[in-house]
């Protein structure tokens, strides 16, 4: 009787710890951040549903025991399927446009490698939170040398809100940009919109959310819903860091989109399960919340999360996605 009753009762809780998105408490403090790291509550609930097993084998009323191992066991392998069903294979295809999103830490990360990264995958769009005014101009320098000629914007925050800017590099041949001042930002940290200037290039959103921690939860929330308002036309494309996985946006889409009317390129290729954040985790291991978000006007071709730059200085995983316009 014992077993079924902690069935019964541990159900609830295995829907809490793998959908909380059935109850609408994904972006709930507590549950959002053990939402945020799949891989790392999978093995936890998995070592835990290991333990409760060996103390129902050594215990005469061994129901209740048993029946948290069943429990803890189903939320593990839950977990585990929903990693595998988002996917960890990645490839950068030839295609119209390329995408890169990276947090460099607060200027941990050098121009010359943010300039390496740039001329290898030939990034046309690049969404650098953290980054800053000087910065972001070097990185500019340090491309065009080579060809490759891009402009530098960067956004800074309200005074008083914060100092830590956001910057993007805009290839040449996009054409002229400028910054979309009415429309807004995410509150705490930067986000800004460019628009092209005739009209003829993409409006790209570089978005940096509050991180959701217990005494910015609110602004994390309001920032996420600012990201879901800017996917409002079919050009668009938004990359950056949004301290948020695939299951904190659950609910913000329209339709088939995962966010307004933009579908998220990892997501759609089949690596949404490989994380970027921290870079002292293993990829499978860590947190996917860097984005690149894209419109109905565009397809995406591939995407890839690269550990290769682990050692720059970023706690950030650069993503890089190749776009194509339909």
């Amino acid at each position: 009787m014992s077993l079924v009753v902690t069935l019964l009762l541990g159900a609830p809780v295995v829907v809490l710890l793998v959908w909380p998105q059935a109850f609408s408490t994904h972006t709930v403090l507590f549950v959002a951040q053990l939402i945020a790291f799949r891989a790392p509550l999978a093995l936890a609930l998995g070592v835990g549903a290991v333990l409760s097993a060996i103390v129902a084998l050594f215990k005469r009323r061994w129901g209740i025991a048993a029946g948290v191992a069943i429990v803890l066991g189903i939320a593990s392998l839950a977990n585990g399927g929903v990693l595998l069903s988002r996917g960890a294979a990645g490839a950068l295809p030839d295609g119209d446009l390329t995408v890169v999103a990276w947090n460099t830490q607060g200027g941990a990360t050098s121009p010359e490698s943010v300039a390496r990264l740039v001329l290898a995958t030939g990034a046309d769009i690049v969404s650098l939170p953290e980054m800053d005014d000087v910065a972001v101009a070097e990185v500019a320098r340090l491309v065009a040398l080579e060809g490759h000629r891009m402009t530098a914007a960067t956004a800074y925050g309200e005074t008083g809100e914060s100092w830590i800017p956001t910057s993007v590099l805009i290839a040449d041949g996009l054409g002229e940009y400028r910054v979309d001042t009415s429309a807004g930002s995410t509150p705490g940290l930067p986000s800004a919109v460019w628009r092209s200037v005739d009209g003829s290039g993409p409006t790209i959103v570089a978005a940096h959310t509050s991180p959701p921690l217990p005494g910015s939860m609110d602004e994390w929330r309001a920032g996420l819903q600012w990201i879901a308002e800017q996917c409002d036309a079919p050009d668009v494309i938004v990359a950056g860091d949004l301290n948020a996985t695939a299951d904190h946006l659950s609910g913000l889409g329209i339709g088939d989109a995962l966010v307004g009317g933009c579908l998220d390129a990892a997501i759609t290729t089949d690596v949404g399960a490989i994380g970027t954040w921290p870079t002292s985790a293993p990829a499978w291991l860590a947190s996917p919340i860097d984005h690149v978000l894209f419109g109905a006007a565009w397809t995406v071709r591939g995407v890839q999360v690269l550990t290769s730059l682990d050692q720059t200085g970023s706690d950030h995983r650069p993503i890089v996605a190749v776009l194509d316009a339909r």
